[in-house]
This record gives structure tokens, sequence and C-alpha cells, in this order.
């Protein structure tokens, strides 16, 4: 079954207007640069004539300053991807291993959190189901913010948890498994054709930890499209029509990420020595016991404080994977 399809709606002069506007933000930031590596060199022939400490000072902390703003500017240059600028959805499920899957998954929720956080975008949580004894069954958050979604592209995969396990009363070391999806979220300025027609929508209760709103009435919503399988559930509102209008808007975003991958197997076809990233794939290991360290199989990278890194500080590891990534594409063209 073909994906559905989907269609750039925007009249001529907003489509203008927003290319000037993304233009400008390009060559803003590229001019700003020019004059500050200007302003370096003026300060260099200064001091070629005469040493000054702090003067050199100066220059050493400016050009420190404009290595970070031009490595900015550069993993900026990467994201070129139709999808790129976007915000991203993020789905989290646990893997088969019960418990330890289930708290791996929590643990991946919180990684992304703090990354969110430390980034200043805005995270909302659309969806989470609590396992029973620890960890969750599922998540789907939402992350706003410039560019989320062409960061977050290099999380999707299969991500391996290597530790003592605290749930094994013997304390033997277990390995667990999570999958992580990231769909760019899709906005008023594309349509998906969704035919109501196609749709099962079910209501549920809302589970939770409990509370005075809590399985009281039928207030989530799960939606299913028939024709492709995909299935998308909300239940953080306490009303149905809001669940069932955010649900609406992670299918548009799922359906509009199968459309995508539908031309991706069409490209993979030809590049057959390009690696791909799917479900099921293991981009990363997380090993805490009886050493620490992130290895990303894909860049090969590896950091040894991997506490840092389950705290949010995955800009290494991103940047790594879009390099690389850019690497690929430009040697593939």
């Amino acid at each position: 079954m073909a994906a559905p399809g989907f269609w750039d709606k925007s009249d001529t002069a907003r489509t203008t207007i927003e290319e000037a506007n993304r233009l400008k933000s390009w060559v803003g930031p590229w001019d700003e640069l020019d004059q500050k590596a200007a302003d370096l060199r003026a300060l260099a022939d200064l001091l070629e004539e005469e040493a000054d400490e702090d003067l050199a000072a100066e220059f050493a902390g400016s050009l420190e300053q404009l290595e970070h703003a031009v490595a900015a500017l550069e993993l900026r240059t990467m994201l070129q991807g139709e999808d790129d600028h976007r915000e991203a959805i993020v789905t989290i499920h646990p893997g088969a291993g019960g418990t330890e899957s289930q708290d791996w998954a929590e643990m991946l929720v919180r990684m992304y959190t703090r990354w969110a956080e430390r980034r200043g975008f805005q995270l909302n949580v659309l969806d989470m189901e609590p396992a029973q004894e620890a960890g969750i069954k599922r998540a789907t958050i939402e992350i706003k913010g410039e560019s989320a979604y062409g960061f977050l592209k290099a999380e999707r995969g299969v991500h391996r948890l290597v530790r003592i396990s605290p749930f094994d009363a013997q304390s033997r070391r277990h390995t667990s498994f999570a999958s992580v999806f990231v769909y760019p979220l899709v906005e008023d300025d594309i349509e998906v054709e969704i035919n109501e027609g196609d749709l099962r929508i079910d209501t549920f209760r809302a589970s939770g930890a409990g509370g005075q709103h809590v399985n009281k009435t039928d207030s989530a919503v799960r939606i299913t499209h028939l024709p492709t399988g995909v299935v998308v559930s909300c239940q953080q509102e306490r009303s149905q029509h809001k669940n069932k209008s955010t649900a609406m808007k992670m299918l548009r975003a799922a359906l509009y990420q199968r459309a995508h991958e539908e031309k991706e197997k069409e490209r993979a076809a030809i590049e057959a020595t390009k690696a791909d990233i799917n479900f099921g794939s293991q981009i990363r290991s997380y090993v805490f016991q009886p050493y620490t360290m992130v290895n990303d199989h894909r860049t090969e990278v590896k950091i040894s404080d991997v506490y840092k890194v389950m705290d949010g500080d995955l800009d290494p590891l991103i940047e790594a994977y879009l390099k690389s990534h850019a690497q690929q594409s430009t040697g593939a063209s």
C-alpha cells in the first residue's frame, strides 16, 4: 500500500517571503563571522608590530569564540534535508526483556528531556504508558525548537544498554534494548491526505499513577490508519477532544514520514553501499559495567562518561553522525 500523499499548499507570495527569510538567516551569520575574522586579522597585525599581553589575551579569547561560532555554522550547513528545519516527534518503545527494557526506555525519555532542556527547546509529553513494576511501555514526546528533527534524526534506531540490573537480586549483568523513532512535526504548511473512512478511532480509560480523574472516563484516544496499519494514541489530556486532536497530529507526522520512507527505498536500491538507518539496527551501546562507555557503532565515536551522556550531553554523538552522514552524501553525489 502506497503511503498517503502530501503537497505544499502555501501560495507563491508566502513561499517567496519564507525563502527570503531563510536566506537572510544564512547570510546574516556569515557576514557577522566575516567581520569578526577581519577584526582579528587587524588585531594580529597590531600584535606583530608590538607585543602586548592584554591585547594578546583579547586576541586569544576572540579567536576561541570565532572557532566555536564557525563550528556551529558548519554544523548548521549539515542540516539541509527537506525536513531538517522542522520540530520533532520522538517515540520510544522497550524491546524484549520486561522490566529491564521498560526501565531503559524511561531512561532514554529522561536523556532526551535533558538534551532538550540544554538546548532551550520545549518538550511536551504526548503519550506515556507506565509499566507495572518500573519504566514505561511506550512514550511519545514532542520537542519544539529550531531544527530539532534535523538533530534528532541521528537518534533513530535501536539503543543497547549493558549494566548490573537493579531488579536482579543476584546483581547480574543484563543487556536491554529500546527503539527510538523520530518524525518531523508536520504543521499547517504541509497537508497530508487522510480519509476519515480509513480511520478506526477507539476510546479507553487513561492509565496513570492515580488521582481524581484517572480511570473514571474514556478520555484516551487510539487512532488506527487502516490502509497502512499505523497506530497512534494519546491519553495526556482529560478531554477526549483534545486527545483526539493531538493523536491526529501524531498520525499526520507518522504518515508524512512514511511517505518519505517510500522515496528512500528507491534511493536505497541505487545506493546499495550506503548505510541505512532503520528500525532493528543497533546504532549505539551504553555500557555501565564492567566499565563505562558510550559507543556509537555508526561513527565509532566513544565517550567514557556514560552518565554525562545520559544527562543529555548528546551533541558530540549527534554532530559526529551529521558530519559522517554529510560526507557520505557528498561522496554519493
